[in-house]
């Protein structure tokens, strides 16, 4: 098998630029010499004591205008852009001082300056929030000029700042607090069954939130989610003195879904409407033998237009190929026009609202893969026509922001590398791309409020990370990245023993497609000798685990392991993100099926290696990796000698229908397809040694999938392990989570070393 392999040592960065990237692309590894210090759980795994003091340390900022500002515990600093130099700003001392001369002692006070912003430009205001209340002071003044105190009882899910005003939630039902700190309540229904102001759609589609202020702040649009008819899940409480019935609204693939509509507040006339949203946009006649609710629709990515009066949205029909951008009146709640269709023999994926030009009322830009790759279209309202704004064989991943002055968006996108995360400008006029960063690694960017400046912390495989700025306009001139840099990490593990990070490609399962990986080599890595190997998967949708970041996106469990003798391999099959439609949509209707034949490339390529003991190679995975674990302990037995499955999905019938049936459609309308991907009927398979992990109130993947699977085992006389987490969901918090992966490192030490 033909394989290119990109290699890499860590810890050989000693500043940002010690090593240019493209040394090491198709080099052998470099070779450090080892350290004494060791590493355990608490130092890599995110819930360990030890776990803050191990990671890449960092800087925060926030644009004041276009002025850079620090943000540390007690100050914040002014920052040059260009030289670094920083200048006190603003402490907490000075901040609780003015708070408490305004008398507003029962806001409370600001214990660290991560809660404040700067909402104008050149004027000397910030706001504060205390966790208490927000207040707005004019720190030269020593004025506290507008304050309000949060609800006592409620959660604040929305604050606007153009408005002074909260969207809160009391009990289950809505409130707008306005900047008086006067209390309006808009609905009076709520409660487990009538959901207002929160996710719906079971955040699928982008959405991460249920409220939406108008860019004025005097019309705030929410969700409201009936979900009466969903069926309840029988989730149990054992804390209680007798266990405790706490059912969850959970809609299972093929069955009733909940209805969600949009409302919109009117501040100024204290009154609400309702968008005149379709019942149904199903574009073919559901089968008699469908018992599911062919009435639902999907809203989603909310957006308002610059004026506050028009509200644009995405509505999906739940077969999910039939996608239409619609717009609304937000005073009338009428709907207005259908902009743009999309559909698909597939599914379609919305999500993210449009955006309006800042310069230009009048166009928006909106996100389509419809060409097959996600790409920025422009859509004009004065002609109603539509240009593709980007195009190529790679994806934006992100809509940053835009520069005015030069009239350009700002993007993040895998042009460089499908692994890499980089920056350009987009002029939209022309659709010429210019490169903002150095063209390494992979970089998050923000932007100063006029778009002219770029913050940019980016990290690379040798690289812990690095913060600098740069200007986005016609002052920017390539060559002279770094000029700006304000901070660049030490190397946390320099003192330690560590592995050697290497990636590279190998062929999918269809001959054609490059599919990247990772590999962790053990510390003191012998080529004459074996090592016992894991496969860590994913494999699912909206997800990938190879990147250009440090040591390749690695995890710190992969580390541990590499300590006690393992080599790690991870490998993005097809279906993971990142890659354009025909790469994601490739495993509709079977999920884990085109997965599992790329898995198997990798271990064909794993078996071609001299070091890889082929009679000890292990896997394991969590939610959608702990499906791929199941699936490919059953369906390759005698490959696989070890598995651990985390959360795993074992039937898509009993998924959530929104992500269930855009992958697999319904039980009733893909039979096949659900029986195919069941690992119910592969109970009878399992030969090596597997441990399912679950939480045992995980209302994520139920508790249904591993508990059936185990039944399915007792029959067939199969002999899984099973360890349960009492009061978690799907993934283990806090300091659980080291106890978790103690457990996933013993059953490998007792079963694969062997």
């Amino acid at each position: 098998m033909k394989t290119k392999r990109f290699l890499v040592a860590a810890l050989m960065a000693t500043s940002a630029y010690a090593i240019p990237f493209s040394a090491f692309q198709y080099d052998s590894p470099i070779r450090v010499m080892a350290q004494d210090k060791q590493f355990t759980l608490e130092d890599l795994n995110f819930g360990g004591h030890n776990y803050r003091n191990m990671v890449p340390k960092s800087q925060y900022h926030t644009w004041w205008g276009d002025q850079l500002v620090r943000l540390d515990v007690e100050e914040c600093y002014l920052v040059d852009k260009k030289t670094g130099r920083e200048q006190m700003l603003l402490d907490t001392a000075q901040v609780n001082g003015i708070i408490r001369s305004a008398s507003r002692d029962e806001l409370g006070v600001l214990r660290h300056m991560y809660n404040v912003s700067f909402p104008e430009a050149g004027k000397t205001l910030v706001m504060v929030n205390t966790g208490r209340g927000n207040l707005l002071i004019d720190w030269k003044t020593r004025q506290v000029l507008w304050a309000c105190k949060q609800p006592e009882g409620a959660r604040v899910l929305d604050f606007c700042q153009a408005s002074k005003a909260a969207a809160v939630l009391k009990g289950e039902n809505l409130y707008v607090v306005d900047n008086e700190g006067v209390e309006r309540q808009l609905s009076s229904d709520g409660s487990r069954s009538i959901v207002y102001g929160q996710s719906v759609h079971r955040n699928e589609f982008g959405i991460d939130g249920g409220t939406f202020w108008s860019p004025d702040g005097q019309r705030l649009a929410f969700y409201r989610m009936d979900q009466s008819l969903v069926s309840d899940y029988p989730q149990v409480d054992i804390e209680a003195r007798s266990a405790a019935y706490e059912p969850d609204k959970y809609p299972m693939a093929g069955e009733q879904s909940h209805e969600v509509t949009v409302g919109v507040y009117d501040l100024q006339t204290a009154k609400t409407v309702y968008l005149q949203t379709p019942k149904s946009i199903d574009t073919r006649k559901l089968p008699e033998s469908c018992e599911m609710d062919g009435k639902a629709v999907y809203f989603t990515n909310v957006a308002w237009a610059p004026d506050g009066k028009t509200i644009y949205m995405f509505e999906l029909n739940r077969d999910q190929n039939d996608c239409r951008l619609v717009s609304y009146d937000a005073l009338s709640g009428k709907r207005l026009q259908e902009l743009d269709r999309e559909t698909s023999t597939k599914y379609v994926e919305p999500q993210h609202p449009v955006t309006f030009l800042p310069w230009d009322a009048q166009q928006f830009l909106f996100q389509s893969q419809r060409d097959g790759y996600n790409h920025l279209y422009l859509y004009n309202l004065k002609t109603g026509k539509c240009r593709q704004l980007t195009s190529g064989q790679w994806v934006v991943m992100d809509l940053i922001g835009f520069n005015e002055k030069a009239r350009s968006v700002i993007i993040a996108s895998n042009e460089c590398s499908p692994i890499q995360r980089n920056t350009f400008a987009v002029d939209v006029k022309t659709g010429r791309r210019t490169l903002l960063d150095n063209g390494q690694g992979y970089h998050a960017a923000d932007l100063s409020d006029d778009g002219q400046w770029l913050r940019d912390s980016w990290s690379a495989p040798l690289v812990p990370r690095v913060i600098e700025v740069s200007p986005t306009g016609k002052a920017y001139k390539k060559g002279k990245i770094g000029e700006g840099v304000l901070f660049t990490a030490e190397n946390p593990w320099k003192d330690y023993r560590v592995p050697e990070y290497s990636c590279g490609t190998v062929k999918a399962a269809d001959g054609v497609t490059d599919l990247y990986y990772r590999m962790v080599k053990p510390v003191d890595f012998d080529p004459q000798k074996q090592y016992p190997t894991i496969i860590y998967v994913y494999g699912g949708p909206h997800a990938h685990n190879v990147d250009a970041r440090w040591n390749y996106s690695s995890r710190g469990w992969e580390t541990y392991m590499a300590q006690k003798g393992y080599l790690l391999f991870i490998l993005d099959n097809r279906g993971s993100e990142n890659r354009g439609r025909d790469f994601e949509q490739a495993t509709f209707r079977q999920l884990g099926q085109v997965e599992m034949q790329d898995q198997m490339e990798g271990v064909k390529f794993l078996k071609s290696l001299p070091y890889v003991d082929q009679d000890r190679i292990g896997v394991h995975g969590w939610s959608f990796g702990g499906f791929m674990t199941v699936s490919l302990m059953t369906n390759h037995p005698d490959v696989f000698k070890v598995g651990v499955a985390g959360g795993p999905v074992i039937d898509w019938k009993w998924y959530e229908v929104m992500y269930g049936e855009r992958y697999m459609d319904t039980p009733q309308q893909n039979p096949e397809g659900y029986k195919l991907t069941s690992l119910l009927s592969k109970a009878k398979d399992l030969k090596g040694k597997l441990q399912i992990i679950s939480g045992y109130n995980d209302n994520t993947v139920v508790p249904q999938h591993c508990l059936s699977f185990l039944y399915q085992c007792n029959l067939a006389g199969t002999q899984p392990d099973f360890y349960v987490y009492p009061g978690e969901g799907h993934n283990m918090m806090g300091h659980q989570s080291t106890h978790l992966h103690e457990r996933i490192s013993q059953y490998f030490d007792d079963y694969l070393t062997k």
